[in-house]
C-alpha cells in the first residue's frame, strides 16, 4: 500500500500536520509505504488553463516542483490531503494542487463514465480550524468531495478538528488522533 500525504499548511508542526503525520506513522507501522509533501516548501504555479492535458498530453504540461507530487499521487493507492481553514476555505497551497489535478481527468471527462485517468484511490481529508463552532466551515469538504470523486477518489474519509490551531491550542485532542489511527487502519484494510 502506497500512501501519499499533501500538507497544505505553511506550519509544518501545526495541527493539520500533526494529524496527518500520526495517520502516516500508524499506516507505516502497519506496513504502508508513505510519502509526505509539504506544499508550502515547493515552487509551483496553479493551472494555466492551457488544455495541453486534454489535447496533447495525458498529464500536466507544467514542469515545476508539483510534477513529482502529481506523479506520486497518480502512483499511490491512497492520498491524505491536510489543510487548516484559511479565510473560510482550504489553503491556497492545497487549492493550487487541486487545480493542477485537472490533468487527471480525460479529455471527455464531462460525458465519460470513467472521467479519471487515475486508478480508484482512497482519500482521507484532514481539515482543522481555530473556530470551535462545528457548523462553521462545514461546507468545505462537501464542496471538494464531488470533484475528488470525479478524479477517482472512490472512498473518502473526513477527519475534522474544530477549535484548534494558532491562537487556540496546538494540542490535538486524543479523540482526533484516534480518528487518524482508525483512518490509517481503514486504508490498510
Amino acid at each position: 500500500m502506497k500512501i501519499v500525504c499533501l500538507l497544505g499548511s505553511p506550519r509544518t508542526k501545526g495541527s493539520s500536520a500533526t494529524i496527518a503525520n500520526h495517520l502516516l506513522k500508524t499506516a507505516g507501522d502497519l506496513g504502508a509505504e508513505t510519502r509526505f509533501f509539504e506544499l508550502n516548501r515547493l515552487a509551483y504555479r496553479g493551472c494555466q488553463a492551457c488544455y495541453a492535458c486534454k489535447t496533447k498530453l495525458d498529464r500536466c504540461a507544467l514542469k515545476d516542483d508539483l510534477s513529482e507530487v502529481l506523479a506520486a499521487v497518480s502512483e499511490a493507492d491512497a492520498v491524505v490531503l491536510a489543510s487548516p481553514v484559511y479565510y473560510g476555505d482550504i489553503t491556497s497551497q492545497l487549492k493550487g494542487f487541486i487545480d493542477r489535478s485537472y490533468s487527471y481527468l480525460v479529455p471527455d471527462y464531462i460525458t465519460n463514465p470513467q472521467p479519471s485517468r487515475l486508478a480508484p484511490k482512497k482519500l482521507v481529508f484532514v481539515q482543522t480550524q481555530g473556530q470551535p463552532e462545528e457548523a462553521a466551515f462545514s461546507d468545505i469538504f462537501p464542496r471538494y468531495e464531488g470533484f475528488l470523486k470525479w478524479m477517482g477518489f472512490s472512498e473518502t474519509t473526513l477527519i475534522r478538528a474544530c477549535g484548534i490551531g494558532p491562537g487556540r491550542t496546538d494540542v490535538v485532542p486524543g479523540h482526533i488522533l484516534q480518528q487518524a489511527e482508525e483512518a490509517a487502519r481503514a486504508l490498510m484494510a
